[in-house]
Formats: structure tokens, C-alpha cells, sequence
């Protein structure tokens, strides 16, 4: 892009880094990564292995993580083995995608919580109430 500072970087299939990365760039990995990832946006190729946490504010999965994810818009393709757990807030994952961790949205956002109602006890023959 003319006029643009955005960079991207590309880790090739042929390469293995020891050790964590941070980017302010675009990064896209083919190749391994043993250590955590910290990015603006990572698009993995279906051969890359990351042994790591990763976090960016977007990812696109397609290969082997061993590690945690935390992203604001996360997709997680087919092709895709995620051993850890996902944080996101938009989530996007293509069937037959394996993920062996669990999802919990972002904490940043405060969600709200519905008040605290006392419930009354329900008589013996009495209809029940139906809050609409």
C-alpha cells in the first residue's frame, strides 16, 4: 500500500524460531514458533506449529497450537489443532476444526448481570407465574 507504515512479516515454513516474538506488524507464520506470539494481526499457515501463547487483535488459524490464544476477532479454520485455551471476543470456527481448551470471551467487556429477583414459593395448585 502506497502511503501505508502497516508492515508485514512472514516467518517461512523452512524456519524455527526459539523464543517469543512481538510485532507491531502484520505477521504471517508458516514455519515454527517455540514461544509466545504478541502481534497486531497473525494469519498461521496450515504446516506451522506454534508452541506458545499467542495474542493479537486478530488471528487466523490454520495449523498446530500448543498455548493459549487470546484475540479480538479470532478464526479458526478446519485445518486447525488448538491444544489451549481461547479467549475472543468475535469467533469464528469452521467445521471440523479441533480445539482441546476452553472459550471464554474477553474479560475486558463488564457483562451485565440480570438483578437479583427474590422468588416466591410456589403454592401447591397455583399456576405458575410467566414473566413475559
Amino acid at each position: 500500500m502506497a502511503g501505508s507504515n502497516s508492515t508485514f512479516s512472514v516467518i517461512g515454513s523452512d524456519v524455527t524460531i526459539k523464543g517469543d516474538i512481538s510485532a507491531s506488524a502484520d505477521l504471517h507464520v508458516d514455519g515454527t514458533i517455540e514461544g509466545d506470539i504478541k502481534c497486531a494481526s497473525l494469519v498461521q499457515g496450515e504446516s506451522s506449529v506454534i508452541k506458545g501463547a499467542v495474542v493479537a487483535e486478530s488471528a487466523r488459524m490454520a495449523g498446530k497450537v500448543n498455548g493459549s490464544i487470546t484475540a479480538k476477532e479470532l478464526v479458526v479454520l478446519k485445518s486447525a489443532r488448538v491444544d489451549g485455551d481461547v479467549h475472543y471476543d468475535a469467533l469464528t470456527i469452521e467445521q471440523g476444526a479441533q480445539v482441546d481448551g476452553r472459550f471464554a470471551p474477553n474479560a475486558s467487556k463488564p457483562v451485565a448481570k440480570p438483578a437479583a429477583v427474590p422468588a416466591e414459593p410456589v403454592k401447591k395448585g397455583a399456576e405458575p407465574l410467566i414473566a413475559s
